[in-house]
Parts: structure tokens; sequence; C-alpha cells
């Protein structure tokens, strides 16, 4: 990319914008120096670390605070002797405290899973553990040295103290014993050439023996220091000497520290660095609503709802755009009225390149992609120079010829009026030869032109993809679209009346126009008013969509919150019987036939809840998919017993017999499947279940607890209507099953019981009928 290019299209304007979101001086800075990506792995790398980062951000709630810069703290260590102050070290100890909160909230997930590639930053970070002890240690949340940071200045500060107790009591029996209070100017004792002293009114001078330091500004206000402070005072300046001393022995200790830990303090301070322009592109993104673009170099780019981001930061009602190409084709030219979007599109797709290349976001729809191309070169706006005597049309072909040899597969060329300023059938044949060249590089080339030959080009070229900028039909205002497949009429007319051009020399030159019979202003404007109506049919088309999935979504939730209100009511009532029966309060028949008929409301309350009919048996057949009723579950037939009017289905590898009525052909049946059909001995006597059969697998449990479960399974079977019950229990030695068979027995609604087939589980099974 072309440092020109990269002012043309303006994208230091967005760098400028990312800047103003960072909380430091160094992450604003270090904004300012974003490039793109020199290669494609390192773009699409940089995407991806923004789309994790944007997710952290927005799962943890982490914000950075401002914090300071070290860049001049590192270059003054680099001197052996040089010692630190205490707002540099203040400075030092507020950068690593703020990088261990943030690599808390880096590891607070599951990195590996959710944010590697922030894990992975984070392993580059190496906390400097002695040099952080010792400042949280040696200095407070104020900024300023503790007592504590070592023996010898808490003694120190212990005595100053001590002092400043000892005069404040002298002072005020001074002015008990002498009456001095009517003197004083303030209450209390103040420091001048840190020594203490008495705030006196001037007119006290000459009434005690002691020695004025100075006057106040107003000369109203004497700075007096009595005689028996003086020694006082000298003893408090040798205590400031030794602990000036002190604070001086500390604070090399501690550049010492940092020295030892110095590429640990770089690291934090670099972490921080990154995080924050981290950040401050999630809140660029926050700002226009942007995301991180796919690189996709198999298709064209397609850029959907795209707004220019300068635009989108300026004004939120910013008209997104599509900005796209088909499969085949590497060539965009957008033509139309002035002042219509032209050069606005061609701007944006240039920027937006830039910025996917640089891992900014920008303001598209999901599902946009971009090739990723490997340089962007762009040709836009009048760069004539009267100093170089250079022509617009001269500063066009020279720019253009200074990165011919460098334009290759994987570039974008954007050329903006390419071909003005010269005998237009000229401008128009070269701009022609340009693009046809750049397509032989397999060169993507994004175009804006005036020029009837390049607009027929455009129709009639391979490869090449023809749009229009729309105007309203009725006003001449631009809508800021584009319509593909057509070209537009420039409306240089139009747009003359529309400044101020008096409407004889619009005449005039509407009867040039007619004479040279280049008049295809009608023509054209009669494309775009189909046009405009062609997008205005998609957008309500797109609006009725919506529309109509909202109404979907909403009854969707309405049928499944009714759904389950009318499950708990059945099976609240299904309860109520099954407890009056086991309190006696009704027979043993009574219950049986309640529970039948809570059971058949249930099927045909859900049946007319899910608006399902129940097929008939003559439509259907094995293979063919259908909703079981009573579940709401899909099933696929395996067998039909037209005679007895049920059917043997599949429910996710469960195989019931099911009646006719429970199930609706609500799927379109499926092409016929070979279904293999399994021999089994049944008993005259033994009656075929007539619902879906549950089973309770007790292997392996203690006899008690097999009994508790299968007691369990029983009366969730009679809550359901459930006619058979498969008890597994296994064959082992036979105990399980001889509990199993003596608590049947006992069980009241236990009809009868048996061993199962040899082809269901032979005496590893007992099937049990249910009253």
């Amino acid at each position: 990319m072309q440092s020109r290019s990269a002012h043309v299209l303006e994208f230091d304007k967005v760098l400028r914008h990312l800047a103003g979101y960072a909380v430091s001086e160094a992450g604003a800075q270090a904004c300012l120096l974003l490039a793109p990506a020199a290669d494609c792995d390192s773009a699409r790398m940089r995407c991806a670390f923004f789309r994790q980062g944007q997710l952290w951000a927005e799962r943890t709630g982490f914000s950075l605070a401002p914090f300071p810069d070290l860049s001049g703290v590192f270059r003054f260590l680099e001197s052996p002797a040089a010692v630190l102050d205490i707002d540099a070290l203040w400075a030092v100890r507020q950068v690593l405290a703020q990088s261990r909160e943030l690599a808390v909230a880096i590891g607070s997930g599951n990195t590996a899973e959710n944010w590697p590639l922030l894990a992975q930053m984070l392993e580059r970070y190496r906390m400097p553990e002695k040099a952080l002890s010792g400042l949280m240690r040696c200095l407070g949340e104020d900024g300023l040295l503790r007592d504590e940071s070592s023996p010898e200045l808490l003694l120190v500060r212990e005595e100053i103290r001590r002092i400043h107790r000892l005069c404040t009591r002298k002072v005020k029996e001074l002015a008990n014993t002498y009456n001095l209070s009517h003197y004083m100017q303030d209450e209390f004792l103040t420091l001048s050439s840190d020594r203490y002293v008495l705030p006196l009114k001037a007119n006290f001078k000459g009434r005690l023996q002691g020695i004025i330091h100075e006057y106040s500004q107003t000369g109203e206000t004497c700075y007096f220091e009595p005689m028996f402070l003086v020694e006082i005072n000298n003893d408090l300046q040798n205590l400031k000497r030794q602990e000036r001393a002190e604070e001086r022995k500390i604070f090399e200790y501690l550049t010492g520290l940092l020295r030892a830990e110095m590429e640990g303090v770089n690291a934090c301070w670099n972490l921080l660095v990154e995080a924050d322009v981290l950040l401050a592109r999630c809140a660029l993104a926050g700002a226009f609503g942007g995301i991180a673009i796919d690189f996709d170099d198999t298709r064209p780019f397609s850029l959907r709802g795209v707004k220019h981001p300068l635009l989108a930061l300026s004004s939120a009602d910013t008209h997104p755009v599509d900005l796209e190409l088909l499969e085949g084709q590497n060539c965009l030219i957008i033509s139309g009225g002035n002042a219509g979007g032209k050069t606005v599109s061609l701007k944006t797709i240039g920027l937006v390149a830039l910025m996917a290349a640089a891992g900014l976001p920008v303001p598209a729809a999901e599902g946009s992609t971009l090739p990723c191309w490997r340089a962007v070169h762009a040709f836009i706006g009048d760069e004539q120079s009267l100093e170089g005597n250079v022509s617009t049309f001269t500063a066009q072909i020279r720019n253009l010829s200074d990165i011919w040899q460098e334009v290759g597969s994987g570039s974008l060329v954007i050329l903006d009026e390419f071909g003005a300023g010269t005998d237009p059938a000229q401008g128009a044949a070269l701009a022609q030869a340009v693009v046809d060249e750049l397509m032989e590089k397999n060169v993507t080339v994004c175009v804006a032109t005036h020029f009837p030959a390049l607009k027929a080009y455009a129709l009639s070229r391979e490869g090449v993809r023809a749009a229009s900028v729309l105007f309203d039909p009725g006003t001449k205002r631009p809508l800021y679209r584009l319509a593909y497949d057509q070209v537009g009429a420039s409306q240089a007319l139009d747009v003359a009346r529309e400044h101020g051009m008096p409407d004889a020399v619009l005449r005039r030159a509407h009867n040039y126009l007619l004479l040279d019979g280049e008049d295809s202003a009608a023509l054209i404007e009669r494309l775009n008013a189909l046009a405009v109506s062609r997008e205005q049919e998609l957008d309500d088309l797109e609006r009725e969509k919506l529309r109509l999935k909202s109404k979907r979504d909403k009854l969707e939730a309405r049928f499944e919150k009714e759904r389950l209100r009318l499950f708990e009511s059945v099976q609240a009532q299904a309860q109520d019987v099954l407890r009056d029966w086991k309190q006696g309060k009704r027979s043993h028949k009574q219950a049986l036939k309640d529970l039948a008929a809570v059971r058949q409301r249930l099927v045909s309350e859900q049946a007319a809840a899910q608006q399902g009919q129940a097929a008939p048996v003559e439509a259907l057949c094995a293979g063919m998919t259908v909703r079981y009723i009573p579940w709401g579950k899909k099933a696929v037939i395996e067998e039909v017993d037209a005679r007895k009017e049920r059917l043997k289905v599949d429910l996710n590898g469960v195989s019931l017999w099911v009646s006719c009525k429970d199930v609706a052909a609500s799927v379109p049946p499926a092409a016929p499947k070979t279904v293999r059909r399994e021999s089994v001995v049944a008993e005259d006597n033994v009656q075929e279940p007539a619902g879906p059969p549950m089973r309770a697998d007790l292997r392996g449990m203690r006899a008690d607890v097999a009994v508790a479960e299968l007691a369990a399974v029983l009366d969730n079977a009679l809550l359901a209507g459930t006619r058979e019950v498969e008890v597994v229990h296994g064959r082992g030695t036979g105990a399980l099953r001889k509990e199993v068979h003596a608590f049947l027995r006992s069980f009241a609604a236990v009809d009868a019981f048996r061993l199962a087939p040899e082809g269901r589980g032979g005496d590893g099974m007992t099937i049990v009928e249910l009253k």
C-alpha cells in the first residue's frame, strides 16, 4: 500500500478517531501508528484477535483506567547511576498494578477455548513480582512513601511527629502566658523554610524576642520564630536531612529492583498499551456498529450494508449500501449523476480494505467478505499541480505509471473519473485499455465514470459488472443506493439547474444535445425509475419477511407456553387421581377410568394445539415420517397393521406400537424403505400393548433400590396411560428377578407379568401388563 493511497482514502482520519478512544497517551500514539498488515496471514490474525478481544470485553466488562507513559522512565534508567524519584516510582506502580488486574481479567475464563489469542498475548508477559511487591509495600495509595518502608525511616518520622507535638504544646503555653491570641493571624503553627513559625500581625513586631523570617504579600502578617523554637527547629532540620537520606536509600533500593526486572516491567507496559489499543478498537466498533470482516480469496468482494466509516462516525443517518461483485467478476464500473455517491462508494471499498487489513472493525453487515488484497492503489480527486506544471490528466497518468510495474495479482486499483481532463473519446478509450490490462493481471478494479463508451463497455465486457447510483424520479435527489447491471445518466443539466444555472442556458444545452443526437437521458431516466421501483419492492419484501418472522417467533413462543401450561394442568389432574386412589378415596376401576380420561384429554388437546390431523391408515406406509402427537416428536413408520389400525414407529431408536389416531402425517412421505420384520411368537391370550412401553433398567442395583425404582416407573406408566412396562433385571443368579416378581405380585395395578421372548431379552427381562 502506498502512503499516497492511504492519504487519499483518509485512513489517517480513522486512526485519529481510534486514538480518541484510547485512555493513555502511549495507547493513542500506538493507534496512530497502526498500518495494514503486510501479508494475508497477519491480516487474518489481527481480525481474529479483535473478535476474541471483543468477546472478552463484552463478557468480562473490563476497562482500563488511564495509565502513565513509561517511555521516559525507561530512557532515564539507561544511565547506571540514575535513581527514580517518588513520582516515577508511583507511575511504575500504577502500570504494574493495572497490568496484574488485566492478566487476571484475561485469565478469568477458559482462555484456551474462548480467547486463545489473548492467552497467547498473556504468555509473553512476565510479572516482575519482586519489583511490584517492593513498590506495593513502600508506596501507599496516596502516592507517598510509607513510614514502614524501612525501620530507620519510621524512627525518623516518629521523632519529627514528636517535635511537632512539642512545638504545638509550647506555642499554646506561650499564647496563654502572654495573651497573644489576638495578635495571631492563625491559631496553629505553620512552616516557613522548613522551620516552625508563628503567623503574627505585623504590629506585634518587637514585643517578643525571636526571628522574623518573612512577611506576607500584603505586609500584614509576619512569620515569627520565637527564641524557644530555634533549638527545636535546628533539631528538626537534622531530622529532615536524615529523612531525606533514608528516602534516598529506599528510592535506590526500588530502582535496583526495577533494573533487575526491567524486561518484565517493559513487558507489562507493552501489555497495557496493546490492551488499550484493543479496547479502543472495541469502542470504535460500538460507535458505528462495526464487525471484524472475513477474508475469502476464493470469491470477489461482498460488502453488505456497508457505510463509509468516516460518515458513519460523524452521522447516524448514513445510508448503507451493498457493494459486491459476482463470481467470475473482478471489475466494478459505477455510473450515474453527480453527487449520487459514486466516489463515496469507491472510497468506502478502499478504506474498508485498509481498515480490515489493519485489524480494525468496519461498519458492514455480518456475512461481508473481502479478498485479502496485498496492495491498494487509489486514484481519486483532482491531482493537478501548478507548481509542478502538471494537469489533472497528466497527474493521473503519472501516478498510475509510477505503480504500474508493482500492480499484480491480488491488488485493488480504484480509478475515479480516470481519463477525464482530455478528449472524451480518447480518454474513454484509454480507460478501457487500462481496465483490460489490469483485469488480465488478475487485479480487482473499481471505476467511477461519466464516459458513455465506458458505460457500454461495462454492460458488454465479460468479468465486468455495471452499477448505477439511483435518484428519486420525482425530485431528482440522490437516494444513495446502487442498482446493479445497468448504467446511469450523468444528469449534468439537472445538477446545473439545482445549483442555479439560468434556464436559458439549460435550454440551449438541451437543444445542442438534440442536434448531436446524444440525448439518451429519457431512456436512462426510465431505467433509473424502474430500478428505484425494483429496489423499493425489494425493501418492502425484506420488511415483510422480517415482520412475518417476528410474528412466527411470537406464535411459536405462545404455543410452547400454552403447551407447557396444558401439560402441567393434565399432569396435576393425573397426580390428583393417583393420590386419591392410594388414599382409598377412589376405587381401582374408577382411578383407571379417570386416568384414561385425562390421557385422552391430553392427546386431543395437544393434537388441537399442534393443528395436527390424524392420517387415515390407508395413507400411511412404511418409511413415512409422521408426528407422534402425545409426545410431540417425529417418528418413522416401520410397519403398518391396517386390521388393528396401529403402527410400529421408530422414535429416535425406540420402536413402539401406537394407534393410528395418535399420529399426524405432518411430513410428506419419504420413499418406502425395506424394513426387516422380526417374527415374534405371541400367545393368543396375550394382548398387544395399547400404548408405548416404558422400560426400567434395574441391572446392578441392590434389591431395595431396584424395587423403589420399579415402583416409580410403574407410577409414571399409570400417569402416561402406558399398558406395558419392560423390566430389565438381567440373568445373573436370578436373585434380583425373584425380588422383582415378588414385588409385582403385590402391586395392585399389575394385571399380569411374564418373561420376555428370547428375541427381546429372554429371562433377563420381565414384561409387565398394567390394568
